[in-house]
């Protein structure tokens, strides 16, 4: 389970404030996978028109959403990026309020599962979720996602 340290770097892991609306939730959680050379501008465009099209399939639960395109859309390299929300955003206004987005480039569907499951672990517990939202800094968050792995 060692994947999540090839996939996630501390440099794609953010905080921000907040963003004025799902659009910008969206550009601003690809950006450091488009900065870093793992995905093409043009992959944000994508998962808007995803969403347009099919709603915002990609909001897990209260507080996360797995933000993600198909490999064609833009996809260059594999990776992840989490980006923290001080204050949460809303992709549907009946939907859930969003806080964590993980961003996930995948070069095909099955060589980020490993680290989905150690993501899938660490946000089973309502717990781990708080910690990941009360975290002070980027290094904080990032610990928080590779322990998951350890433990």
């Amino acid at each position: 389970m060692k994947e999540i340290y090839n996939l996630l770097k501390p440099e794609n892991v953010r905080i921000i404030p907040g963003v004025k609306d799902w659009k910008e939730a969206i550009y601003e959680a690809v950006e450091p996978l488009t900065k870093g050379g793992y995905c093409e501008a043009r992959y944000a465009d994508e998962i808007i028109k995803n969403t347009e099209k099919l709603g915002p399939y990609y909001v897990l639960c209260e507080n996360l959403a797995l933000i993600h395109g198909s490999a064609d859309q833009g996809v260059l390299k594999r990776q992840i990026a989490i980006t923290l929300l001080r204050e949460p955003v809303r992709f549907r206004e009946d939907g859930h309020d969003v806080r964590v987005l993980v961003t996930l480039a995948a070069t095909d569907p099955e060589s980020h599962m490993e680290a989905l499951q150690a993501m899938s672990e660490l946000f089973s517990e309502a717990e781990s979720v708080e910690k990941v939202i009360h975290a002070e800094t980027p290094d904080e968050i990032y610990q928080l996602f590779v322990h998951a792995v350890d433990d």
